[in-house]
């Protein structure tokens, strides 16, 4: 029997652990899609606790500690930062078979050197043993960032953003890790959605113009797009749920939006055109900047309104939504790419059983331009475990070219989940290494690990023009 997480967890054969920690391990990160905070680096912010470096804004701790029976007062609550501690501890005991286990005991081992078990009976020791290491040198967010080997960050910024710590950490020579926008004009897309008038005074603001009509909202997005093109950005995102497609004339969707400045009623029709039209003009526009898009669909968001009054958004209400997309997604990319504008696209489903599906039809939209030049996204949010990222990972091998695809990333909002990439790499190598162990491909080291170092991290170097 093997011992817990040792230095060669996940890997399951000689082939794996070569590859694994001749080529993959010391490997640099790019984590280009994720939700920490662009003002916490700059200030190199120092956490009063491991509580607030680790629960504070991870949903997917709270949906577990919810599945534990854990009262929302230890969860989001009014409870002490120490007696969240103790109830998350309590949680992970049950949340074997999840992967959260295994991103626990990661994050302890890697940033803290902590090889204990986490569990209710030892949660104060740990709690401790954390704490005093967070509140000395060498345990800030900078440090926690180079400790992990991060070399570029892309946080996910609002059109309405004016990058004020972007340009301050770009600006600062004594830190060596780009941090970079990325540009999610949802806002600008939703326009059935209580606020959109709100957003669109934001947006006056910000660039400085009136926005009478929809050439004017256009010209405006397109002037904040090349801002955000000044400051580094070089890609952009799209949470779309499902794929919008239904065409129209672009005086269609000039009354559209003005009767969305009114607070007009809008019909799911108009809405539908309207954010096609406008997603298909924001593709252009990221072609022309040469810029990467994220299209991040199939989320079902905000199940419960109870706990939406009650805590608000991204609080661990979402799920998996069953739509199609194959009929609107091919539609959106044709559209583009029959103008010779298609930008470099990831599309990443929320649903695992679109894997198939997307995979297939990005095979349709190569180009000579660049390898893989439109990617099925690494396996997100609910898949982001090790059965959705080795199912996401043979259906790019079967249906595309596995050794195009640019990895991972956190999608997080908390510092310590790095590690999240460690754990891809060794699900990764261990996938590899079982086809040299069957027969099934050339034990050929070299050329392996090479194939493991471009979708670790040279790949998307190169992928995002970085």
């Amino acid at each position: 029997m093997r011992k817990f997480m040792d230095k060669d967890f996940l890997l399951n054969s000689d082939a794996a652990i070569k590859l694994f920690h001749n080529y993959a391990e010391d490997m640099p990160i790019i984590d280009y899609h994720c939700h920490v905070s662009e003002k916490e680096i700059f200030e190199n912010k120092q956490f009063k606790n491991i509580t607030e470096a680790w629960l504070y804004g991870d949903h997917y701790k709270w949906r577990a500690m919810r599945s534990a029976g854990i009262d929302e007062k230890y969860i989001t609550g009014d409870a002490t930062d120490y007696e969240k501690f103790v109830a998350y501890a309590k949680t992970v005991s049950m949340a074997i078979g999840n992967p959260l286990y295994h991103w626990t005991h990661l994050e302890l081992q890697r940033f803290f050197g902590i090889y204990e078990v986490l569990n209710e009976k030892n949660a104060q020791v740990i709690w401790e043993k954390v704490n005093v290491l967070l509140k000395s040198e060498g345990y800030r967010t900078r440090d926690l960032i180079e400790k992990a080997n991060v070399k570029t960050i892309c946080t996910t910024d609002d059109p309405t953003d004016n990058l004020e710590y972007h340009i301050k950490l770009k600006e600062d020579k004594h830190f060596n890790v780009n941090v970079l926008p990325a540009f999610r004009p949802d806002e600008g897309l939703a326009i059935n959605k209580v606020g959109f008038i709100e957003w669109i005074e934001k947006l006056k603001k910000v660039s400085d113009r009136n926005i009478e009509n929809y050439d004017d909202f256009l010209e405006a997005l397109e002037s904040r797009a090349k801002f955000f093109h000044s400051v580094g950005c070089r890609i952009s995102d799209h949470g779309l749920d499902y794929v919008p497609y239904m065409e129209a004339t672009r005086e269609e969707i000039s009354l559209i939006f003005l009767k969305g400045l009114k607070g007009d009623i809008i019909s799911s029709d108009e809405e539908e055109k309207y954010r096609t039209f406008t997603l298909i003009f924001l593709g252009k526009l990221y072609s022309n900047l040469g810029w990467s898009m994220e299209l991040h669909i199939n989320a079902q968001r905000d199940n419960s309104t109870k706990m939406l009054n009650k805590i608000g958004h991204n609080t661990g209400f979402d799920s998996i939504r069953d739509s199609g997309v194959s009929f609107s997604l091919s539609m959106l990319l044709n559209s583009l790419d029959s103008q010779d504008l298609l930008p470099k696209t990831i599309v990443y489903s929320l649903n695992p059983n679109d894997n198939y599906t997307i995979g297939a039809l990005i095979g349709c939209f190569q180009a000579s331009e660049g390898k893989g030049k439109i990617q099925l996204g690494a396996a997100w949010w609910f898949n982001d475990n090790k059965d959705g990222m080795i199912e996401q990972m043979k259906a790019l091998g079967n249906l595309g070219l596995l050794s195009t695809f640019i990895g991972m990333l956190t999608d997080s909002r908390s510092f310590l989940s790095y590690t999240r990439h460690e754990y891809f790499r060794r699900i990764l190598c261990n996938l590899i290494g079982e086809w040299v162990e069957n027969g099934e491909i050339p034990g050929d080291m070299e050329m392996l690990g090479e194939m493991v170092q471009n979708i670790c991290y040279n790949n998307a170097k190169s992928y995002l023009n970085i």
